[in-house]
C-alpha cells in the first residue's frame, strides 16, 4: 500500500492505493465517519491488473479540512473525486465503488462525470436519503424535519470531537464501531481495531463536518437541516440519487448489503421514526404521519427500475453481515467484487 497526499484543483486529498500506476482504476469511497483506510484490507488480494484507490473524502480523514457543502448533496464527494482523477493523470472510465454515504457520491459521480466502468453499491445510504421521507420518497413535512445535522447524538459527537478511543459506554467511537460498522461478534484484531478507531477520530466535527448545523422546525422532532456538514448532505432535502435509473449508457451495478445492518435498514435505529416509535424520541406523531424509513425496499425499487430500464444489476443480502460486508464477509465479498469488475 501507498500512502500520500495529491493536490487536485479542489482539495488536497490523502490517498492509499495498491497495483500498478498503468492498472485499471477502481475508486473505493468510503463512508460516513471512516476514511480510506476501511479498505486497505483488500489491497493484498486484489488481482495485480487493478490499480485500487482510496482517498479519505471531504471531511474526514488526513485530507484537506474544507466544509462540505450539504445543499449540493453528495455532489461535494463526486466533484472531489472526479477532481482526484485528473490530478492522478486517469482518464479511463474508472470502476466505482461506494460504501453509505458513498453509495450515494459515486451515484452522482456516474450521472454528471460518466462514463464508469462499473458501479458497487456497498449498504448505501438510500437513494432518498436517511431519515424523514415515505416509501416513494417524499417528505413527511415540507421542511424535511427529523433529518440533517440536529439528530446527530451529541453525546457521540462530543466524544468524537475529544478524541475518546476508550471503550465505556454506548456512546464511545470505538463502540459504535463494533456494534454499527459490522455484525455483532465481529472483531478486527487489536492492532487493526485500534487503527480504525484513530480513523474514525480524524473526522471533522462542528457545523462544517460531523454532524452539521441544524434550524428548528414545528414539526416533529423540533429540528430540520440546516446547510453545512454530512448529516445535512444526507439529508433527503439534499442526497437524491434516485435519477440514476435515467443514466445512460448504464454501467453493470452490484449491490451488496448486509443483513444485520443497523445503520441502513427497514427500520433503522439510527433514524428517528424507528427511535420515535421505540420511544427514545418523546412525541412522536406516530407511524400515520412519521413511519421509519424503508431504506432496503426504496435502494431495491430504484436498482430493480434500473434493470427494468436495461441495466444489469447484481443484487446479493449478505445474511451474516453488517453494515459493512468487505470486513465481515471478506473472502466472499472479495471474490463476488472482483468477479463483477471483471464481467465489466
Amino acid at each position: 500500500m501507498r500512502s500520500f497526499r495529491v493536490a487536485t484543483d479542489r482539495l488536497e486529498m490523502q490517498v492509499h492505493e495498491s497495483g500498478p500506476e498503468d492498472g485499471v482504476p477502481v475508486v473505493l469511497i468510503h463512508g460516513n465517519l471512516s476514511t480510506g483506510r476501511f479498505y486497505e484490507h483488500l489491497f493484498d488480494g486484489a488481482p495485480e491488473r487493478y490499480r485500487l484507490i482510496a482517498p479519505d473524502m471531504r471531511g474526514f480523514g488526513d485530507t484537506e479540512r474544507v466544509p462540505i457543502d450539504a445543499t449540493r448533496g453528495l455532489r461535494d464527494w463526486a466533484d472531489d473525486t472526479a477532481a482526484l482523477l485528473r490530478a492522478l493523470g486517469i482518464d479511463a472510465p474508472p470502476h466505482l465503488a461506494g460504501w453509505s454515504t458513498g453509495g450515494a457520491a459515486i451515484a452522482h459521480y456516474a450521472l454528471e462525470h460518466g462514463p464508469v466502468a462499473s458501479l458497487t453499491f456497498i449498504d448505501p445510504v438510500s437513494p432518498y436519503g436517511f431519515g424523514a421521507v415515505k416509501r416513494d420518497g417524499t417528505p413527511h413535512f415540507d421542511d424535511f424535519a427529523g433529518s440533517g445535522g440536529g439528530t446527530g447524538n451529541p453525546e457521540f459527537t462530543a466524544r468524537l470531537a475529544a478524541g475518546d478511543a476508550s471503550d465505556v459506554g454506548d456512546t464511545a467511537p470505538r463502540n459504535v464501531l463494533n456494534t454499527s460498522y459490522w455484525r455483532i461478534g465481529h472483531k478486527e484484531s487489536p492492532e487493526r481495531e485500534d487503527l480504525l478507531v484513530g480513523e474514525i477520530l480524524k473526522s471533522v466535527t462542528g457545523d462544517d463536518g460531523y454532524p452539521g448545523d441544524t434550524t428548528t422546525s414545528g414539526h416533529w422532532p423540533g429540528v430540520a437541516p440546516g446547510t453545512r456538514g454530512i448529516l445535512n448532505a444526507l439529508s433527503p432535502k439534499y442526497c437524491d440519487w434516485s435519477g440514476i435509473v435515467d443514466l445512460e449508457p448504464k454501467p453493470p451495478v452490484l449491490w451488496t448489503h448486509g443483513a444485520q445492518d443497523i445503520v441502513v435498514a427497514d427500520g433503522s435505529p439510527w433514524e428517528m421514526g424507528t427511535l420515535g416509535s421505540l420511544g427514545a424520541v418523546p412525541g412522536w406523531p406516530g407511524a400515520e404521519h412519521f413511519p421509519p424509513q424503508p431504506m432496503v425496499q426504496q435502494i431495491r425499487a430504484v436498482l430493480s427500475a434500473y434493470a427494468q430500464r436495461g441495466g444489469q444489476v447484481e443484487m446479493t443480502i449478505y445474511e451474516e453481515s453488517g453494515h459493512f460486508p468487505p470486513v465481515d464477509a471478506q473472502e466472499r465479498w472479495s471474490k463476488q467484487f472482483f468477479a463483477h469488475l471483471e464481467r465489466a
